[in-house]
């Protein structure tokens, strides 16, 4: 079965910085087109960044372009989200998610694998 595991979430100050990790266990397409998505109680989940299997191109929301970056070691079979500057507003759950191809994708409806989610809170 494919697995997606994130850790790295935690509580920080507005300001600061956190890193977060999605690791594939199993079997699955770890070379693969990945994304990181958020999701804050009674809002519907959000785009955050995406990354190629080949780790050539990258997308960010514009919320958090210049202040996140995504990265991969696919030796590893890890995602990274790296998020600097924190803001109250950042706090959410956060997904990784596996898509089906090659090309990075922005859209929700266009992964099909996704991690149980890890908790990031900023607090001013």
């Amino acid at each position: 079965q494919v697995q997606l595991v994130e850790s790295g979430g935690g509580l920080v100050q507005a300001g600061g910085s956190l890193r977060l990790s999605c690791a594939a266990s199993g079997r699955t397409f770890w070379y693969y087109g990945m994304g990181w998505f958020r999701q804050a109680p009674g809002k519907e989940r959000e785009f955050v960044a995406a990354i190629s299997g080949s780790g050539d191109s990258t997308y960010y929301a514009d919320s958090v372009k210049g202040r996140f970056t995504i990265s991969r070691d696919n030796s590893k079979k890890t995602v990274y989200l790296q998020m600097n500057n924190l803001k109250p507003e950042d706090t959410a759950v956060y997904y990784c998610a596996a898509g089906r191809g090659l090309a990075a994708r922005t859209g929700v409806n266009e992964y099909d694998y996704w991690g149980q989610g890890t908790q990031v809170t900023v607090s001013s």
